[in-house]
């Protein structure tokens, strides 16, 4: 055939682009042998969203993005294109949420389903049962929200708190400075070193007292036990069984006598006991007392002496 040539060739670049195409859209993670449903969003601000980022319902990838337009004439200048899985209808209320695609700070889209009645639903707009069963309309502008990522809400707190922190830093730098150059570091370094000076006399001494004396000490207290020892093992061949019958003998003999100096009928009991005799006593004392008085004032009477016999009337 005059142009089998030419038809090869033009089949077997047909096919290379064809499995181009299919190769190219496979490595973005497009089927092209899947069909789907065009949606649009607007933003003011992308935070960094590509082409080819994934489209996720509760985490599960359903579509990309397709395009994405920008137009400087409008406060929400950017247009976002995302293709979903044909077989997803999305009911009124679904919200286009831009969110953090990892932390490596990629973004991604997210679809947000709206709270049905019972509450088991993602959040977003909460709407009625009977607006749950139209699905949005392929093609339709969808409402959009961005959800600040774990990384940009920790850096807000986080950079607040560190800031507080070097302030912090810069506070303790100074007062620690401020005392490096007063004299309170140099004297208390001086103080150590006294101390340690101080400290190491001690020990030295106390190392003396352990090499000279201690040993000493421990002679003489093994001295005192070994006198201990034989205080006890004397104590234990001694005859204990008769020094206390002889001691329960003195006690009773004590006891005799202080039972005795009780009894009205012994003499030592009668003599204080005998309120007649104590007052025979006491008279007898009394008398005495006087006579001795008398006899001071007048020994004449009860004594005569004279040298030549003369006797005095």
């Amino acid at each position: 055939m005059k142009y089998a040539r030419e038809i090869k060739v033009g089949v077997l670049a047909t096919l290379c682009l064809f499995l181009l195409f299919f190769g190219f859209n496979f490595l973005k993670g497009v089927n092209i042998f899947s069909p789907t449903n065009s949606f649009h969003g607007t933003y003011a601000h992308l935070h960094g969203l590509e082409e080819q980022a994934a489209v996720y319902i509760r985490g599960h990838k359903v579509g990309q993005v397709d395009a994405i337009h920008y137009d400087y004439t409008r406060d929400s200048a950017f247009t976002v294109d995302i293709s979903v899985n044909k077989d997803i209808d999305l009911p009124q209320g679904t919200q286009m949420a831009l969110i953090a695609d990892g932390l490596l700070g990629g973004m991604a889209i997210e679809l947000q389903l709206p709270l049905s009645q019972n509450g088991k639903d993602m959040p977003g707009n909460s709407v009625s049962t009977e607006e749950l069963r139209e699905p949005i309309a392929k093609g339709s502008f969808i409402p959009t929200v961005y959800v600040p990522g774990l990384m940009e809400s920790l850096q807000g707190d986080l950079i607040a708190k560190i800031s507080g922190a070097v302030e912090n830093v810069d506070s303790l730098v100074a007062v620690l400075h401020s005392q490096l150059e007063g004299d309170h570091i140099k004297s208390s370094l001086a103080n150590v070193d006294r101390i340690s000076d101080d400290l190491t006399s001690v020990s030295s001494d106390l190392k003396g007292l352990m090499n000279t004396r201690f040993p000493r000490i421990v002679d003489n207290a093994d001295t005192a036990i070994a006198n201990l020892n034989t205080i006890v093992a004397d104590i234990k061949e001694a005859d204990l069984k008769t020094t206390l019958a002889r001691v329960d003998t003195a006690v009773s003999g004590v006891n005799a006598v202080i039972a005795d100096v009780r009894s009205p009928e012994g003499t030592l009991g009668k003599l204080l006991t005998d309120k007649s005799l104590y007052n025979h006593l006491d008279a007898t004392v009394v008398s005495a007392d006087s006579l001795l008085t008398d006899l001071k004032a007048h020994p004449k009477r009860y004594v005569h002496f004279s040298v030549f016999g003369k006797k005095d009337k």
